[in-house]
């Protein structure tokens, strides 16, 4: 699904905005984030490096509002229509908190790191906020997990399809 809408993004607005804009701007999405950035860097044949430090600012730019602001943006959004998304989104981040409940700190470095559907910096940040953890202490242990999905997604998009000319 990242794969499908990060494309979705090339194709809407290369030519229209520079390369490194749209591995930005899809890096910050949530559900999309570094790993759609790399994708898309990837399909605008872009070198790993620049590609990959731009995903990495990208994807942790909306993390300290998360981490500082989520409760008060929900309690808010509560008292409007937006009520049942924002439901939505506590429900989805309390299905996936088991690995943080155990782990702590080092629960959100591995669920930020193993780069699967449903994981990444914005839905650690929700969890590890709606457990109560302190954003301070979690915000590294976030960086390092985005760092090590980029490493790792980098890998998969740069090193193994683009050896096999995909």
């Amino acid at each position: 699904m990242a794969e499908t809408i990060a494309n979705w993004f090339v194709t809407t607005f290369e030519g229209t905005l520079a390369k490194e804009w749209i591995v930005f701007i899809v890096s910050m999405l949530p559900v999309l984030e570094l790993r759609g950035g790399i994708i898309a860097g990837f399909a605008m044949n872009m070198q790993w490096l620049p590609t990959f430090l731009i995903a990495l600012v990208g994807n942790l730019l909306p993390i300290p509002f998360i981490l500082m602001f989520i409760r008060y943006i929900f309690h808010v959004l509560k008292k409007t229509p937006l009520r049942r998304l924002v439901e939505w989104c506590e429900r989805k981040a309390e299905s996936k908190s088991e690995s943080i409940r155990k782990y702590a700190y080092w629960g959100v470095f591995l669920f930020v790191a193993v780069p699967l559907p449903g994981t990444g910096a914005w839905m650690g940040a929700l969890i590890s906020v709606l457990l109560g953890m302190d954003g301070r202490k979690t915000f590294p242990f976030i960086i390092a997990g985005v760092f090590t999905a980029g490493i790792i997604v980098s890998i998969v998009s740069f090193g193994l399809l683009g050896s096999l000319g995909l």
